[in-house]
Formats: structure tokens, sequence, C-alpha cells
């Protein structure tokens, strides 16, 4: 992005009013505008808070492929970011722009900065993340891997299974929870046991709502579902609360074909030989002529 021939004339005067404006917009939507300057700023029709004191380190940015080097720090409160937010893995992944803005003018600004927040740490009421540039995805393995199990996610464009169809998607209702990992549902007794396994659990009311699980176990008990995810949801579920459960597969080509009927999508090399394939040795019995071990 080049700076305007505006922003650029008010910085060729020496003297200038500038300040820097950060967005944080998270993955469920929800965006917070934060500056250093010492009154609140409106661009591009969001308000800008300046009480909520968010900085950000130099920024240390290169034309090859490392990670942009830079940390944003503020102080944790129940206006802007909180610390439950935080825990909850809420800001996760976050998108951050970071503009420098003429105050006297808002229109006049330039990007300085575009990326994710990364590492979160908090401590003394306040809070530490690492800002990670857009080269860092240039950095992770791209295309397609030669392996027996599917290498498409479950319902993306490469699949094409509808995950959103009463056959693979319900809404059900906390009934009684043990922790914060294992709940017990109701509404989803009606699926045989472990279909939502390695699927997916999306809260969509109550405090947690927005949080996303992974289903690890998924049985029956007593005309209920108990799921159990992987990993803690971090926010606190009651009864009462409404998720949305999704069905899991294992990517293996027989779930494929009888649980999805997807054959046609199915994005892996079921015949591939494994790695004790090059310990193999000739036999006397069958074919040792080269061709197909599956004819």
């Amino acid at each position: 992005m080049a700076i305007s021939p505006e922003l650029q004339a008010h910085l060729d005067q020496g003297a200038t009013s500038l300040c820097r404006c950060w967005v944080v917009r998270r993955k469920d939507g929800h965006a917070l505008g934060f500056t250093d300057h010492d009154r609140p700023l409106v661009l591009a029709g969001m308000v800008f808070k300046a009480d909520t004191g968010l900085t950000a380190h130099a920024l240390q940015q290169t034309t090859g492929l490392s990670i942009d080097n830079s940390e944003a720090m503020g102080a944790l409160s129940d206006a802007a970011i909180t610390e439950a937010d935080i825990t909850a893995g809420r800001y996760d992944g976050a998108e951050v722009e970071t503009w420098l803005v003429n105050w006297n003018d808002p229109e006049q600004r330039y990007l300085l900065f575009r990326g994710t927040l990364g590492d979160v740490q908090i401590g003394g009421g306040a809070f530490r993340a690492e800002l990670r540039g857009l080269t860092e995805k240039l950095n992770q393995q791209q295309g397609r891997t030669y392996q027996a199990l599917c290498g498409a996610g479950l319902g993306d464009a490469a699949c094409g299974v509808d995950t959103t169809s009463s056959t693979f998607s319900t809404v059900a209702t906390v009934s009684s929870q043990g922790g914060s990992q294992v709940f017990t549902l109701v509404g989803a007794e009606s699926y045989q046991e472990g279909w939502f396994e390695r699927g997916s659990l999306k809260v969509l009311s109550g405090s947690a709502a927005g949080l996303l699980g992974q289903v690890k176990f998924d049985r029956r008990v007593s005309a209920a579902s108990r799921i159990t995810l992987w990993q803690d949801l971090r926010e606190v579920l009651v009864t009462g609360d409404q998720v949305r459960l999704t069905a899991g597969c294992d990517k293996r080509l027989a779930t494929c074909q009888q649980k999805f009927g997807n054959l046609l999508n199915f994005r892996g090399f079921p015949n591939i030989p494994g790695e004790d394939w090059m310990l193999a040795y000739p036999r006397s019995k069958g074919k040792n002529n080269g061709g197909s071990r599956y004819q």
C-alpha cells in the first residue's frame, strides 16, 4: 500500500500529528479498535479507543520469508480484552492491522502491518502477544501428500460433503457436565454411538458461545449422549446451553464410502505400499513379475 499524497505532504512538513491505530478481528467476527492517541478516533466507521492501553514494539519487517518480529502489549480490562476471553482462546489466530494515522485527519493513514496474533501470555493484569506476519503461511507445507488416508478436510471444497445436513449435524442441549471436557447432551441420542467421534462440538449459547472443541469419544448413556473432548473448552458450559455436533471422519476409504457415500471424492491413496514394502523379499509362490500387487 502506497502512502497517499496527502499523508506524504503532512510527513514532509516536519511537525506532524501522527498516532498508531490497531484493529483486532477475532475469528468469531468480533472486532476491536485501539489507538495510542490521547483520545478516541473514528476510522472507517470504527471507534478506536484510547483508554485501553494497547502498544507495540518497533516493527521489524524483511523482504524474505522470515516472520515479522514484533509484539503487542496491553492492559486487561472488562471493556476491551479480558483474561477470560484470552484463556478461552477467543483471540487465537485473530487478525491484526496496524495503521499510521494523522489524528487531525484520520482519512490520512498508512497500513504498517497486517498479520495474526501468535502466542499470548498473561501476567500482572496485562497481556503480551506475538505478532505474526502474512509470510508465515509461506513457511508452512503446502500441496497434497501421498498417503493411504484422505487428505481432504471433512466438508471442504475437495471433500464436498454437506456437513450442515441433519444426517451429519445436529443441535443438542447440555444436561450435565463433568468439567469443561466431558458433557452429557440430549438431542443427539438418535445417532449411532461413535457417530460424532473425530468431529466437532461448537457452542451456540451461553458464556462459551462461539468456542469449538474436537470430539474424542461419543457414547450413549441412559438415553443421552456423553461427549468427551480432546481438550478443555477453557470455558464453563452450564445446563441448558446449546451446542452443534458435527460428524467426524477417520479419513479411511471404507468410512468415506459407507458413512458419507462420498467415494468419488476420496483424496487418499489406499493402495500405496507402506514402509514395510521396502523390507519385502521374493517368494517362491505367487507372481514376482513386477506387476500390480492387487490383481
